[in-house]
């Protein structure tokens, strides 16, 4: 594998796992957002585990007044109900949602817990609309917002939450990792080791699918398609480092979108 191969790999990454300050600290959302601490920190279950170890960290550091973790059972949940029980035994994940693995997961390795669970979304879309009306149900504060997704489909959740959310919120993006992939014995690598991270195809297979979906045309996800997201503009750069991957690995990706919005994740 040649090395802009694996540039391309990474352009997709940067772009799509989205991280608006440099450190989730205290300091750094002070001196972006004059917060010392968002109102509300909500993991993503469609997160590998690096997302449990980040959200952990985020309550030792006190980075939100309320925690949530969203997710019900989608195209990335068996993966993450076998990675946690073959990691760590104990944990019992067979028929589980998302969020309750991330919960269970949470008490068993970090002795800490999330505030609420959202336990019945299936896609972006209301893995959004499902946390708002948590939030407004439980009558929580919310002006400002901490998303953490998996890295693939950090840029996504924010383009759903800006087309759902009410006026004035401050989203904070932190996407649970950053991967660097190099080329080794010409095949692609990661760079470091990253808690629960897929398996390189897999990892191409959602980088390279979300491109199509964030597109505002007839076939993509936003206002002029099929108008699930917010407008999403896509650097040159990414188109072209899209299609240099299509070249080397074909049309390695899941469909965009099926019949209903059951695909939306």
């Amino acid at each position: 594998m040649k090395k802009d191969t694996a540039d391309a790999i990474n352009v997709l990454g940067q772009f799509l796992g989205m991280r608006d300050v440099d450190c989730l600290n205290s300091a750094s959302l002070h001196e972006k957002y004059g917060i010392r601490q968002a109102d509300v920190f909500v993991l993503f279950g469609g997160s590998i585990l690096a997302g449990g170890d980040l959200l952990a960290q985020a309550i030792r550091d006190q980075i939100a007044k309320v925690y949530v973790i969203v997710g019900g059972a989608g195209h990335t949940t068996e993966t993450l109900r076998q990675t946690v029980h073959s990691e760590y035994p104990a944990i019992e994940t067979d028929g589980l949602p998302e969020a309750e693995i991330f919960q269970r997961y949470l008490k068993e390795v970090y002795s800490c817990e999330a505030d609420y669970l959202e336990t019945k979304s299936t896609n972006c879309g209301n893995n959004i609309t499902l946390l708002l009306e948590l939030l407004e149900k439980n009558k929580i504060k919310c002006a400002s917002v901490i998303l953490c997704q998996d890295a693939t489909m950090q840029r996504r959740m924010e383009a759903v939450l800006r087309k759902y959310a009410p006026d004035g919120l401050t989203i904070i993006n932190y996407a649970s990792y950053r991967a660097s992939v190099t080329a080794k014995n010409e095949e692609p690598a990661y760079s470091e080791d990253i808690h629960g991270m897929w398996d390189m195809e897999r990892y191409l297979n959602l980088l390279m699918g979300e491109i199509p979906r964030l597109r505002d045309d007839e076939n993509g996800y936003g206002p002029k398609g099929k108008n699930f997201i917010a407008h999403v503009d896509i650097p040159e750069t990414v188109q072209e480092a899209c299609e240099r991957l299509k070249a080397v690995y074909g049309e390695i990706t899941r469909p965009a979108f099926g019949n209903d919005s059951s695909q939306l994740k």
